[in-house]
């Protein structure tokens, strides 16, 4: 594998590190199946590509992208909390709604993005190739999100909303809003997923109606992988886990789809991504017998 392919891989893993982020609130913080990640994602994308194709800085556009995400992810929180319509079902008739949307924003299937400028070619350093440029923007990106929201979820405000996935019969005698939480989350989770998107628009020069397919599973995997690698309660180990994990994934893929004696193209991905959730949901497993085989 090229050294352009392992930057690629780092890249991309890096951008999905911030879906795994949003995962991970809405399925292990807030116990809530949310499907609306495979709307959101191009929804972030959408946005962000059809403003600053109208002329409007990368920046602002990016913001834009970040805050129709948390909207979307409020709106899912809503019909479940207000309207009393099953989680995963709010979220799923919150996707299907954001494929018309998307579409709306765009105008059409595709936006590209050739000789715009993006928040990389904006903040790229002088003399460094923007292959290289790119990774390391992106990873003091994520990591500054990661502190963020390590010390957001150690506030009275982000234990009440960790306390409502957990025990939410619990979390309402203490007087915690447990609605608003959700909904809060919920915004928070999405927010993450549409900034992944807008990024991932500006990354590969353009927005496209359909590179949102399989964004939960990619976040699931990446959660499932980076849980095995890096096991533990402690929240800012998990925070770094699931990046750790979306990377990993990435790397995976990419030396998948490169080795030559494998065999494997581009339309297998979706047999890559299935072999390595099942071999990462295993891992968990087979470490469990053999201490128990340790311990006889």
């Amino acid at each position: 594998m090229s050294i352009y392919s392992l930057w690629g891989a780092f890249e991309i893993g890096l951008i999905f590190g911030l879906v795994a982020l949003g995962v991970l609130i809405s399925f292990r913080m807030l116990n809530f199946p949310d499907l609306t990640v495979d709307g959101s994602f191009p929804l972030g994308g959408a946005v962000a590509a059809t403003l600053i194709s109208a002329g409007v800085d990368p920046f602002s556009s990016t913001l834009a992208a970040t805050l129709a995400g948390a909207l979307a992810g409020a709106i899912t929180g809503w019909l479940n909390v207000r309207l009393k319509i099953m989680d995963l079902l709010a979220s799923i008739l919150m996707m299907i709604a954001l494929y018309s949307i998307n579409l709306r924003i765009m105008g059409k299937p595709n936006v590209p993005l050739i000789n715009n400028a993006t928040v990389f070619t904006v903040l790229q350093p002088p003399g460094l190739s923007d292959y290289v440029a790119r990774p390391l923007l992106l990873l003091v990106l994520v990591i500054a999100i990661k502190f963020i929201l390590d010390w957001f979820f150690s506030t009275q405000m982000g234990l009440a909303m960790r306390a409502t996935g957990s025990n939410p019969r619990m979390a309402r005698s203490q007087g915690v809003a447990t609605g608003n939480m959700i909904l809060g989350g919920m915004a928070i989770s999405n927010a993450l997923v549409a900034l992944a998107g807008a990024l991932f628009a500006q990354s590969q020069g353009g927005s496209d109606i359909s590179m949102g397919i399989g964004t939960i599973v990619i976040g699931l995997a990446a959660v499932i992988v980076g849980e095995s690698v890096m096991p533990s309660r402690r929240l800012v180990i998990i925070t770094l886990a699931v990046i750790v994990g979306a990377v990993l994934y990435r790397f995976f893929i990419a030396l998948a789809l490169n080795a030559d004696f494998i065999g494997l193209q581009a339309q297998d991905l979706n047999l890559v991504t299935a072999v390595l959730v099942t071999i990462a949901l295993v891992i968990p497993l087979l470490k469990k017998r053999l201490r128990g085989k340790r311990g006889r």
